[in-house]
C-alpha cells in the first residue's frame, strides 16, 4: 500500500468555495460496494435509496467560530484559531504567524479593540497558549463566540461570510467543540430527516469533536506511518443500545459521514454491548480493516491522499472508490466540504 495509490486528478472549478442556497439540493452518487455499480440521484432521493429499519447514524458536534483575527500593537494582524482549553482561563491555538508572537503579548481583538487577549506561551509543538487579558471581562469562549469567524477549511479561498455561518453548521448541530464541519450532514434538512423518518429510517446521535487535523495530507510514502489526529468522542448510552439493537434486528447502521465510522468503530466493543463511551480516538482506517459496526456510508468526496479518502477506500476498496470519483469527475460533481455527495451501500 502506497499513498500515491490514493490519489486523483481534479479540474480546480470543481472545489466548491460556496455552499448552495439549498441544503437539500446536491446531487448524489450512489456507490454499490459489491459491484462497483454507480447510479446519479438527488440528495433528496435518499429515502427512497434507504429501507425502514435502517439507522442513520449523525455527528452533532457543533462547529465555534474559532477564527479569531486580532491586532499588535504595531497594527499587525495576527490570525488565531482556537482549539481546545488547557485550563481554566487558557486555550491552545494556532497562530499565523507564530514567529511575530512572545510571552507576554497582548493584541486587541480586531472586531472590538477594547478586548484583548494575552499569549500566556509559546508551546514546543508550535501553539500559542491564549487568555483574555486582565483588562477583558469576557472568557475567551464568549470573546471567540461574539467575534470569531468560522474556520473553514484552508482549501476554500475566501474569508468566511455571514452565510457560512448557518451553512458551516449541520441542523442538528448541538454540543459545541468542532472546528471543522462534519459535512455529510450538511445536506439534511428538518423536512428531508421528516421524511426520513416517515419512511421508517430511523435516527441515533454521537459526537466527535471534529478537529483541523482532518485536512492534513498523508506525506509518508507509507500511509501506515502518518501521525494521525486524536479528537474527543462521545457515545451516550442511548445511542449505544439502539445501534446494538438495529443490528442486532439484521437492519443497516448507515454512518452519516466519517467522523461518525471512526467514532462507532473504535467503541465497537462497547456498541455491540449497548454501552455508552467517551474519550479520545486517533484511530486511522486502512484498506484492509474490517469494519464492525457500519454497513453503509454517507460522505462528501475527499481531498487526495487524505485519511478520509483512504477510509472509504477501506470501506468500498480503492478500485471501486477512485473509479467512482472518476465518474464524479466527468459528472462534473461538486467537491470537498461544500460539496456534492455519495451514498455507499
Amino acid at each position: 500500500m502506497k499513498t500515491e495509490d490514493f490519489d486523483y486528478t481534479l479540474p480546480r472549478e470543481l472545489i466548491a468555495q460556496y455552499p448552495s442556497l439549498k441544503r437539500d439540493e446536491s446531487r448524489l452518487l450512489h456507490l454499490d460496494k459489491k459491484y462497483g455499480a454507480v447510479s446519479h440521484h438527488r440528495f433528496t432521493d435518499l429515502p427512497s435509496l434507504l429501507s425502514p429499519g435502517d439507522r442513520l447514524v449523525f455527528n452533532d458536534t457543533k462547529v465555534v467560530p474559532a477564527r479569531l483575527f486580532c491586532r499588535k500593537e504595531t497594527g499587525a494582524r495576527i490570525e488565531f484559531l482556537i482549539l481546545e482549553k488547557t485550563g481554566p482561563s487558557q486555550w491552545k491555538a494556532m497562530a499565523k504567524p507564530l514567529k511575530r508572537l512572545r510571552s507576554g503579548m497582548k493584541l486587541s481583538v480586531e472586531k472590538n479593540p477594547g478586548c484583548k487577549i494575552a499569549v500566556r506561551t509559546i508551546t514546543r509543538d508550535g501553539h500559542a497558549v491564549v487568555q483574555p487579558a486582565d483588562s477583558c471581562t469576557l472568557s475567551l469562549a464568549a470573546i471567540v463566540e461574539q467575534f470569531g469567524d468560522m474556520p473553514l477549511p484552508p482549501y476554500i479561498r475566501r474569508h468566511a461570510g455571514e452565510l457560512d455561518k448557518e451553512r458551516y453548521q449541520t441542523v442538528y448541530a448541538a454540543n459545541p467543540g468542532a472546528v471543522a464541519a462534519p459535512t455529510a450532514g450538511l445536506h439534511f434538512t428538518p423536512q428531508l430527516m421528516q421524511k426520513l423518518h416517515d419512511a421508517g429510517i430511523e435516527f441515533s446521535f454521537v459526537t466527535l469533536a471534529v478537529g483541523m487535523g482532518t485536512f492534513l495530507p498523508v506525506k509518508e510514502a507509507d500511509p501506515r506511518r502518518h501521525p494521525m489526529h486524536t479528537e474527543s468522542y462521545v457515545v451516550g448510552d442511548n445511542a449505544a443500545a439502539e445501534i446494538s439493537e438495529t443490528r442486532k434486528k439484521g437492519n443497516r447502521i448507515i454512518a452519516v459521514g466519517t467522523t461518525v465510522v471512526r467514532v462507532c468503530e473504535h467503541c465497537a466493543g462497547s456498541i455491540r454491548k449497548g454501552k455508552g463511551s467517551q474519550g479520545h480516538t486517533s484511530l486511522m482506517i486502512l484498506p484492509g480493516y474490517t469494519y464492525g459496526i457500519i454497513d453503509a456510508l454517507i460522505t462528501n468526496f475527499h481531498l487526495p491522499r487524505s485519511t478520509l479518502l483512504m477510509l472509504v477506500c477501506a470501506f468500498a476498496s480503492t478500485q471501486n472508490v477512485l473509479a467512482a470519483y472518476r465518474e464524479a469527475v466527468a459528472g462534473k460533481y461538486r467537491f470537498y466540504s461544500y460539496g456534492d455527495a455519495m451514498l455507499i451501500t
